[in-house]
């Protein structure tokens, strides 16, 4: 007995002979195809709807099947023919990793030492290019689709509809080889989507395919960024057919050992401790967290390589390590080092020592090789856990870009690492979340969020390709500041980085992001300014498009008396709380101050506290902790510590 029944229109039985002249035929009146007729069409925001439509009914795969398995890959959009982080197209995201790969540049981002901490020599691991090696079966899929629908490769990767239909034809390519038939019933087709995923694990197909159903029971609407409308009914009731799971092929690889929720895809990878060389080690450290210190922190960051490659790279005891690595075709999740345990991750050791870092497969400087809705969720998801698990509050200040960990010292602010940059989409990751980014007070507060819309935000940026070219326009989590209310006005200038602002893609100078909370300055019409680095930053938020929404919370001044006080990149014990044997780290002032009048958001008090772990043996291994209290503060676009002996705190 079927759990449901077939959709209302559906075909069943064999699939007609390549399909291609039929389906863009059928699609015609979708989108204009290398001069097909645009008329008679529906209406102009209905033709991507309207090719789902031709492309099920010519393939013989349920129209809800072929929605959800687009929204879990692109949420439908199109990202005008460009390829996604691992060479995916297309609403289907056919993938094509030779030839995005290919025209792919190389991003160099910084030269921090990993570690961050002053007591050990620092870290300098040669820059590499993850390979991307030989190209597994879910890279490739695109020449798949080709060989099926008879469709040029160009044609599939650049026009919407035709990649549709190619992705129908995938769907129902794997039906067959499964041996099932092209049932018109939704249920019956879990274990294609499974292998459409191209997970190699069994547990990822699972997990990928679970997501696709359950965006199927749930449904939805959204208008997509060339403005297309595009719907999906609710089916609460569906129960898909799991049996066929376990002919779809992939390994089977074990989640034991791993700190993941059930509802995502895990495995353990582990990230090698070892010593080498000199009485060096690698590539992380040992601790006992949280009973020994609380993990304060989740670090964003991007891969800046293939999947495969970055195995490689976590699993050498020479390089470096961080906890969790996120595929982008199918979210799935390798864990390398335990949560007890201190990766080397983030530049800066009193975020290492008290945080946990995710890289996602992905990069920085290529606006159009976006991330896919499966990893985007099965980050969320590892995220709440661990911040549920450890306490961690779902904030930008607790949950960190790469690009927000502050440089430990004044020297080391320059090479700062930059990840994940201004295309991830924040809003949508905390939507996920749970903690959508929300007015939470009104009318003129004395505090913003900023929250620009994500597709409409297009700030121009510099650098993606050859030095000093524009990138391509993309929608961005960032929001430009300047010295005044006109865009004419000179940049924000950073003065710990020593150079003249920029719009670089790399260049944080002058610029705020998605989530980030600011204490207001001043007003002026369409334009809002905030204290930022110890100057008033402007922005333009009109009324009728809004890049921030008011706000509550803490704020810290300077106290009574206090002409201005010292910013820190870390919050690190004073000298007399070190135990001898353990070697006193110095508390130096980043080059920036917080003067006498202005306000910074606070994410909270932390304690003066340092790990020292410099030898292979934990013998030596000592967290100190001592009496001064530190805030952090949003103080630029990245975050500072303050003394707080040195501000009070009150509303905004």
């Amino acid at each position: 007995m079927r759990p449901s029944a077939p959709e209302p229109g559906s075909a069943s039985g064999p699939r007609r002979t390549r399909g291609a002249v039929r389906v863009l035929a059928a699609v015609a009146v979708t989108l204009p195809l290398l001069g097909a007729a645009p008329s008679p069409s529906p209406p102009g925001t209905a033709r991507l709807q309207q090719a789902f439509a031709a492309a099920a009914a010519e393939y013989h795969v349920p129209q809800s099947v072929l929605l959800g398995v687009s929204y879990l890959q692109s949420r439908w959009d199109a990202h005008a023919g460009a390829p996604s982080v691992t060479g995916g197209y297309g609403p289907m995201h056919l993938t094509d990793a030779r030839t995005a790969l290919a025209a792919a540049g190389h991003h160099d981002e910084g030269t921090e030492d990993p570690r961050g901490d002053d007591a050990r020599p620092s870290l300098r691991p040669e820059a590499r290019s993850p390979r991307a090696g030989a190209l597994p079966a879910r890279l490739t899929t695109l020449p798949r689709a080709a060989r099926l629908t008879g469709l040029s490769p160009e044609r599939l990767r650049e026009d919407p509809a035709a990649n549709v239909a190619g992705g129908a034809a995938l769907l129902a390519e794997a039906q067959r080889r499964l041996g099932e038939p092209l049932s018109g019933d939704p249920a019956d087709w879990y274990g294609a989507v499974a292998r459409f995923s191209g997970a190699d694990e069994t547990s990822a197909a699972a997990a990928y395919a679970d997501d696709v159903y359950e965006v199927i029971r749930t449904g939805g609407e959204r208008v997509t960024d060339t403005g297309q409308r595009v719907a999906l009914a609710a089916r609460p009731g569906l129960a898909p057919d799991t049996s066929t799971l376990g002919r779809t092929g992939p390994r089977t690889a074990s989640a034991a050992g791993t700190e993941c929720p059930p509802t995502v895809s895990c495995e353990w990878i582990p990230a090698p401790y070892e010593e080498f060389g000199d009485g060096d080690y690698g590539n992380h450290d040992l601790g006992n967290r949280p009973a020994s210190q609380p993990i304060r922190y989740i670090v964003v960051h991007d891969t800046e390589g293939a999947w495969e490659g970055v195995l490689d790279m976590v699993q050498d005891p020479t390089y470096v390590s961080w906890q969790y690595s996120l595929r982008s075709t199918d979210g799935h999740i390798a864990q390398h080092v335990r949560a007890k345990d201190v990766a080397w991750h983030a530049g800066n050791w009193y975020v290492n020592a008290g945080s946990i870092g995710l890289e996602h497969e992905g990069f920085l400087a290529e606006p159009d090789a976006w991330y896919t809705e499966a990893m985007y969720r099965s980050s969320a998801r590892l995220v709440k856990y661990l911040a549920k698990k450890y306490g961690i509050p779902l904030d930008r200040q607790h949950v960190l870009g790469h690009d927000t960990v502050p440089g430990p010292t004044s020297g080391t602010i320059p090479g700062m690492h930059t990840d994940p940059g201004p295309y991830w989409d924040w809003a949508h990751y905390f939507e996920l979340l749970g903690r959508p980014f929300e007015a939470t007070a009104g009318g003129h507060a004395g505090m913003v969020t900023i929250r620009p819309d994500y597709a409409a935000n297009r700030p121009v940026f510099t650098g993606c390709g050859k030095a000093g070219e524009p990138c391509a326009a993309h929608g961005s989590s960032a929001v430009r500041l300047y010295s005044d209310h006109d865009e004419g006005a000179p940049l924000i200038r950073d003065t710990g980085l020593g150079s003249a602002p920029t719009t670089g893609v790399n260049d944080l100078s002058s610029r705020a992001s998605t989530g980030q909370q600011y204490a207001v300055a001043d007003r002026w019409g369409d334009w809002t300014a905030i204290w930022y680095l110890g100057q008033k930053a402007w922005f333009r938020n009109p009324k009728e498009q809004p890049t921030a929404v008011p706000a509550s919370g803490l704020v810290v001044t300077p106290r009574k008396g206090l002409d201005s006080v010292p910013v820190y990149g870390r919050a690190y014990p004073e000298k007399e709380a070190y135990p001898e044997g353990v070697p006193a780290q110095s508390v130096s002032p980043l080059p920036y101050t917080l003067p006498k009048g202005q306000k910074y958001v606070t994410g909270g008090k932390v304690p003066g506290e340092y790990y020292y772990a410099v030898t292979f043996d934990e013998a030596s291994h000592r967290v100190v902790t001592g009496k001064d209290l530190y805030y952090e503060i949003q103080f630029g676009h990245r975050v500072g510590f303050v003394r707080a002996a040195d501000v009070t705190v009150r509303p905004a």
